[in-house]
């Protein structure tokens, strides 16, 4: 976004903020503003591009980032702004699972199984509480505590209710992820954010009785995960779910079940176009191990008929071996001693979510009763003639029919574990 869109920007919310009766005139809270505003992540720049904007009109989505600038024009306080991000957050969410499952209005013609309104409006948000100037005036920390809050309810994360034990219902906690390489086809939808939608408050019925699932998501950027964001939000749950999955895409045309996960980060850019190679930064790496595994019941899992598409036991990684220098592919796991270089999800975020979620179990004492690991979804591709990022279409019928097939079958690959592995 250039300079004097940002200065139109900041000065139709400060005038807002007029209207609204805050302490400071507009041209004053503007002109600070012109002057200091935070410059949009490189997320929040793409938000003006024609094809999210046709993505948020198509699903009704449009509305939410407008109707956020109003609410929070109405603030006179850093209390009350916090008050608003938490509720509007938390809305967002709602309304996403709610439409991912059929409830309410349609508001457009996308397919309600889409996760893509659900990260663009929350873009639109986070890029207006970024360049927000209100007149009772916001710290630096303060704007981060509402960033901070937004991502959290935005993502379910503190939207995660299960049944009390007396009822007998099992629970099962399930994450996904934001779209990403978004600069390769902006177009693009991540199946395992659409299945944290779909499945979200559901429940299968399993051979020891219903179960019911609770998903979050989680963004696609480094520095998030090195500060903690996936422990934060897990280490409350574990230790009361009784299965877990962390979920992201993965290859064409498979499902694999990832058995081990390695402490290396291999560089490529996250959705802010930042790299970051090197171990995984993880609390205590003294005691940090180069490989965690699956506690997921992967045998019966893949040999299951649970849909369209095969599942592997994922068992490949890349490692330097103990005495050696040299990355080297070993197809049926690491070696003792050896140093990760990829696990069986790559070096990317995936793999990084799976050694975060493990070794967050391990480290509770949860390894042994806890079965929990990442499950790779097959990549979602458009259909035939529709593959051009250029000249394509948002959506068409079989890239509707692959997200479906995909949710469907992770549903299944859900009921088949809990049948194996909770009594």
């Amino acid at each position: 976004m250039n300079s004097l869109r940002v200065r139109i920007g900041i000065l139709g919310m400060a005038l807002l903020a007029g209207l609204a009766g805050l302490a400071v005139p507009a041209t004053a809270a503007a002109a600070r503003a012109a002057q200091g505003a935070p410059t949009p992540t490189v997320e929040e720049q793409r938000l003006d591009k024609a094809i999210p904007q046709e993505i948020l009109r198509r699903s009704g989505f449009d509305s939410v980032a407008p109707d956020f600038v109003r609410d929070l024009a109405r603030t006179h306080s850093f209390e009350q702004a916090r008050g608003i991000v938490v509720r509007d957050g938390t809305a967002l969410w709602r309304r996403a699972v709610g439409w991912a499952q059929g409830r309410g209005p349609a508001g457009g013609d996308l397919g309600r199984d889409d996760d893509r309104p659900l990260y663009w409006a929350r873009l639109g948000m986070t890029r207006d509480v970024r360049r927000w100037e209100p007149g009772f005036g916001l710290s630096d920390a303060q704007r981060s505590t509402l960033l901070e809050e937004l991502e959290r309810t935005s993502r379910g994360q503190s939207d995660i209710r299960y049944p009390s034990r007396a009822t007998g219902i099992k629970r099962i906690l399930v994450t996904g992820f934001d779209p990403f390489t978004l600069d390769r086809d902006i177009r693009i939808s991540n199946p395992s954010g659409a299945v944290a939608l779909a499945l979200d408050g559901t429940v299968i019925q399993t051979n020891s009785g219903p179960a019911r699932i609770e998903a979050v998501t989680f963004p696609v950027r480094w520095q998030d995960f090195a500060k903690g964001t996936v422990e934060r939000t897990l280490a409350p749950y574990l230790p009361k779910v009784d299965l877990y999955t962390t979920v992201s895409q993965g290859r064409v045309g498979r499902f694999d079940v990832e058995r081990t996960n390695g402490a290396w980060r291999g560089g490529y850019p996250d959705n802010d176009n930042i790299s970051s190679t090197g171990s995984i930064p993880a609390a205590a790496p003294a005691t940090q191990p180069q490989w965690t595994t699956t506690t997921l019941p992967y045998k019966a899992m893949v040999t299951a008929r649970t849909g369209r598409f095969p599942s592997y036991d994922h068992t490949e990684v890349t490692e330097i071996p103990a005495g050696s220098t040299e990355p080297v592919v070993r197809p049926d796991g690491p070696t003792p001693g050896s140093t990760a270089r990829e696990g069986g999800g790559g070096n990317y975020l995936s793999n990084e979510i799976a050694y975060r979620a493990t070794l967050l179990r391990d480290r509770l004492g949860l390894h042994d009763t806890l079965p929990g690991g990442h499950v790779h979804t097959p990549v979602l591709q458009f259909g035939a003639g529709n593959t051009d990022p250029a000249t394509g279409k948002i959506t068409d019928p079989q890239f509707v029919q692959n997200r479906l097939d995909i949710i469907a079958q992770l549903r299944s690959v859900l009921r088949v574990a809990a049948n194996s592995a909770l009594k």
